[in-house]
C-alpha cells in the first residue's frame, strides 16, 4: 500500500510564524504552500518553497480567502467567477516564486473555508476546477475525499487526488466536523495513527453522530497549526512505515 503525507505550510506572515515548516518538511512528502490569501507573503512563500525543494517534497498551491484576520476560515461573499480569479491570482504568484526557488507548483488545494465550500457547492467547485484547468493543463487538484470538487475536476478532465485528514473528525456525510464543535480537532498521536491504520485496512472513516463513512484517499493531511503537529506527523509516518505502508508523493 502507498500513501502520501501532506501539510499546509508557509502560513506565517512577516515576523509572525505559524507551525514548524522545517520540521514538517522532513516528514511529509507533499507541501501545500499558502499563496498570500489567508496567510504568507513573498519571503515566507519563498522560504517554504526553497526548503521543500531541498527536501525533494512535491509542492502545491494552497489558495484561500484573503482574510488573514480569520486565517481563511470564514466564508467571504464572492461569486464563483470571482473565486476562480482569486485562485488563479494566488496560484500564479506562488508558481512564479517556485521558479525562483528551483521547484514547481504541481497541484492546487483550496484552504479552510474555501476548501469546505468547494467540497459542498458544485458551482464553486466547478469554478475552481475551471480556473485551475485554464491556468495550466499540468496542474492537478487535491480535494477532500468524496466531495463536489472531486467531481468537478473529473468532469473537466483534470487530474484529481483525494485526501483525508489525520487531525480532524468527520461527519457521516464525509464532511469535516466544524471547528466550532468540541472534538473537531484530534490531538492524540497514538489514537490518530490507530484510526488511520484502521481506515487504510477497511476504507471506513469513523464519524461523529453516525455510522462510519466510506472514503478513498491518496493523501493524508496533518495541519501544521494543530498543537503537536510535528509529533503527530512523525508518529504517523513511523507507524505507517512499520505497518508496511510506503510513504510517497501522490504526484
Amino acid at each position: 500500500m502507498r500513501i502520501d503525507l501532506n501539510s499546509d505550510l508557509g502560513e506565517g506572515f512577516g515576523p509572525w510564524r505559524m507551525g514548524d515548516d522545517t520540521a514538517m518538511l522532513d516528514i511529509v512528502t507533499s507541501a501545500n504552500v499558502a499563496a498570500g490569501g489567508h496567510a504568507s507573503d513573498p519571503e515566507t512563500m519563498f522560504a517554504a518553497l526553497q526548503t521543500a525543494a531541498s527536501r525533494g517534497v512535491v509542492v502545491g498551491a494552497h489558495p484561500g480567502y484573503a482574510d488573514r484576520e480569520g486565517f481563511g476560515r470564514r466564508v467571504i461573499p464572492m461569486s464563483p467567477a470571482e473565486i476562480g480569479r482569486m485562485v488563479v491570482a494566488q496560484t500564479g504568484a506562488l508558481a512564479a516564486l517556485a521558479q525562483l526557488a528551483g521547484t514547481e507548483v504541481r497541484y492546487v488545494k483550496p484552504h479552510g473555508a474555501l476548501g469546505n465550500l468547494a467540497a459542498a457547492d458544485a458551482q464553486v467547485a466547478d469554478a475552481i476546477a475551471a480556473a485551475v484547468g485554464a491556468l495550466s493543463p499540468r496542474l492537478a487538484i487535491l480535494a477532500i475525499s468524496g466531495t463536489a470538487l472531486e467531481q468537478a475536476a473529473r468532469g473537466r478532465g483534470i487530474a484529481v487526488f483525494s485526501e483525508i485528514f489525520a487531525d480532524r473528525a468527520y461527519l457521516p456525510n464525509g464532511q469535516l466536523v466544524p471547528r466550532s464543535r468540541e472534538g473537531a480537532v484530534l490531538h492524540d498521536p497514538a489514537a490518530i495513527a490507530d484510526r488511520l491504520l484502521a481506515f487504510l485496512d477497511s476504507g471506513l472513516m469513523p464519524a461523529i453522530d453516525g455510522a462510519p463513512v466510506r472514503l478513498a484517499a491518496q493523501s493524508i493531511c496533518v495541519h501544521s497549526d494543530t498543537p503537536g503537529a510535528v509529533a503527530i506527523a512523525r508518529d504517523l509516518r513511523e507507524r505507517l512505515t512499520a505497518a508496511g505502508v510506503h510513504i510517497a508523493p501522490f504526484l
